[in-house]
């Protein structure tokens, strides 16, 4: 992960910056939603002052990217404003958009605050590890999934790669870290924290009706992604990802996060729209 938001500055033309990064390996060989969302936003900061923080952002999914090129990161620095400054990246693949993100900045402030409280959960060291429950495996998807993903994803109750237990509910809640130990940078942080907000959203959609990931025919993809940042965290500390699917209609579904620090304090809101498809009877 670290390496993929190592972005590389190529200048400027026609009032945009530039920047170029790598892409990382996936089992199905598309680039991760994540990976890109991140990518983009550490572009995006690149171009505004210090003193100006990410947050908000809201972002769309035009095409799969490919793991086999590197992308490319033009930003257009659309305004500067006395609090706010808002940046356009768009993320592109052999001269094609791939994703295309607006993100907003401000100075901090003071003012009201509040938030919803974190509900209760098992601890995160009571829960099976990704490769505790597909270690045994052998397939290349189960081996990504349990041992290649730069964070340990814990869920609660149970998570539905192979299968839904329990009752069908529209919600979920899953305890993440990254596995590596990560700079002091708060900024990279941020955009960890976008990274990882990608992995497992949708899923509230799938325990509703039972599907779990290895369901034959199942098609699901990104569409967009909006998120907001609150209060900041550290994304090698564990973080509780609540998730709730409202609706899912006309091959798409909708779901909302909340990300909460081990002590209970609101870091982030996340929502996204998938597509979700199953084969026909």
């Amino acid at each position: 992960m670290l390496s993929s938001l190592d972005l590389v500055d190529t200048g400027a033309r026609t009032n945009e910056d530039i920047f170029t990064g790598p892409s990382e390996w996936t089992p199905q060989r598309r680039v991760f939603g994540g990976q890109v969302l991140a990518q983009s936003i550490t572009a995006a900061i690149r171009t505004v002052d210090a003193d100006r923080v990410v947050h908000s952002m809201h972002g769309y999914f035009l095409r799969p990217g490919d793991i086999e090129q590197p992308i490319t990161f033009a930003v257009d620095r659309i305004h500067d404003g006395r609090s706010f400054s808002t940046r356009r990246t768009q993320a592109y693949q052999d001269g094609q958009p791939i994703l295309s993100m607006i993100a907003s900045f401000q100075i901090e402030d003071d003012g009201l605050d509040h938030q919803i409280d974190m509900p209760d959960v098992p601890a995160p060291e009571d829960l099976p590890t990704a490769a505790e429950v597909l270690g045994g495996l052998d397939h290349p998807v189960a081996r990504f999934w349990a041992t290649r993903r730069p964070f340990d994803m814990r869920h609660a109750p149970s998570p539905v790669y192979l299968k839904v237990d329990g009752d069908h509910v529209a919600h979920q809640a899953v305890w993440f870290k990254a596995l590596d130990a990560l700079p002091d940078d708060p900024n990279l942080h941020r955009a960890a924290l976008a990274y990882a907000s990608d992995y497992t959203i949708l899923e509230s959609i799938l325990r509703r009706h039972g599907v779990a990931w290895v369901t034959a025919g199942l098609k699901m993809a990104s569409l967009d992604h909006a998120m907001w940042w609150h209060r900041f965290a550290r994304v090698d500390d564990w973080l509780l990802y609540v998730q709730e699917s409202p609706s899912a209609s006309g091959g798409r579904g909708l779901s909302l996060g909340r990300i909460y620090r081990r002590d209970g304090v609101l870091v982030a809101s996340v929502a996204q729209e998938g597509m979700v498809r199953l084969p026909r009877d």
